[in-house]
């Protein structure tokens, strides 16, 4: 049962049995295990929260009855978004803003990016030659005619990417390359990443949008990992850019009524110890400099990351939803 914590104010200090509450847009299984590393750490226990949607509408309608302390989401727009509603409080730490990267924290320390991951290209091993991917941009030219698959054009994650094209090279003609892309799909958009290995498993496209993780953990899957097998990572880039990536990150509620345990455990998910576990456990790339991917990961190959700002990537999200529509990119 779920032990919470009488308000703040009536307590001398934290007892040791208190819990962190935290809500997550996260399966609770891809953050269990850096939990229980936390908690064996510390005897603070970890109480998760999911819930796929409506996090900043709940947040608000419990307001300072909260139970939880800590938001945990993926996708620079909802980091943005729980930013905008005034639902997270700042937080000062030098842990946290040592351990991160100025380009994947908010600048006035209201939310802090923990991994990231690039959205690239799966491609054929047997049907794409090495080196025929390049740019994003080149994926709407004609020699991908009815080659790609992807999964909806309005998941947060091709939201992202079009957002990113969006502030590379504006609205019209993001919308030429929505509407290139579409063209070029081999059957409507559907299913997620891992579908879209499948398909290129199956020989109905010969390359396809992706996340790096979902490729990792179908080639640590038995069942999976022929698909995963029949595939290779490609990293494209952006004409004057790099690689787009995104962002999983956490903030601290208004209401959090464990506050300092609860900072506590955004400062030791950028530990080395927890940065390890994300990247062997999730497949993910850790924030922390210095800190190694996975050994699979790591035999992708290097890429240079974006470096547009993600929080201007983030304020393109409802253009980019916009053009996804006019394009009827998934009928």
């Amino acid at each position: 049962m779920r032990k919470l914590l009488l308000a703040a104010t009536a307590l001398a200090a934290t007892p040791a049995w208190a819990d962190v509450n935290v809500y997550t847009t996260r399966q609770p299984e891809l953050i269990e295990p850096v939990m229980d590393a936390f908690t064996a750490e510390t005897g603070i226990e970890v109480n998760l929260a999911y819930i796929d949607s409506g996090i900043v509408e709940r947040l608000k309608a419990e307001g300072d009855r909260s139970p939880a302390d800590l938001v945990m989401t993926v996708d620079i727009a909802n980091l943005k978004q729980i930013v905008d509603a005034d639902v997270v409080q700042p937080v000062d730490s030098e842990v946290l803003t040592d351990a991160i990267p100025a380009a994947l924290r908010d600048s006035d320390n209201r939310w802090f990016g923990l991994t990231t991951r690039a959205r690239i290209v799966y491609a054929s091993r047997d049907r794409v030659a090495d080196g025929e991917v390049t740019t994003y941009e080149d994926l709407a030219s004609d020699k991908w005619e009815g080659r790609i698959c992807t999964r909806s054009g309005t998941h947060n994650y091709n939201l992202a990417l079009l957002s990113a094209v969006i502030a590379h090279h504006g609205e019209e003609a993001a919308k030429d390359w929505a509407a290139g892309v579409r063209e070029n799909l081999a059957r409507k958009p559907q299913g997620n990443d891992r579908a879209q290995i499948k398909a290129i498993w199956a020989g109905e496209c010969d390359i396809a949008l992706g996340n790096t993780y979902y490729l990792g953990k179908m080639q640590a899957d038995p069942e999976q990992k022929e698909w995963a097998d029949a595939v290779r990572t490609t990293f494209p880039v952006f004409e004057g850019g790099g690689t787009h990536v995104n962002v999983s990150g956490i903030a601290l509620t208004r209401a959090a009524p464990n506050e300092d345990d609860a900072i506590r455990l955004m400062e030791f998910l950028v530990s080395p110890e927890a940065q390890a576990i994300y990247a062997e456990e999730n497949f993910e790339y850790p924030v922390l400099p210095g800190a190694k991917p996975s050994d699979v990961v790591a035999s992708w190959g290097d890429f240079t990351p974006d470096d547009i700002d993600l929080t201007t990537v983030a304020g393109e999200r409802p253009a980019a939803l916009r053009i996804m529509e006019e394009v009827n990119f998934d009928g």
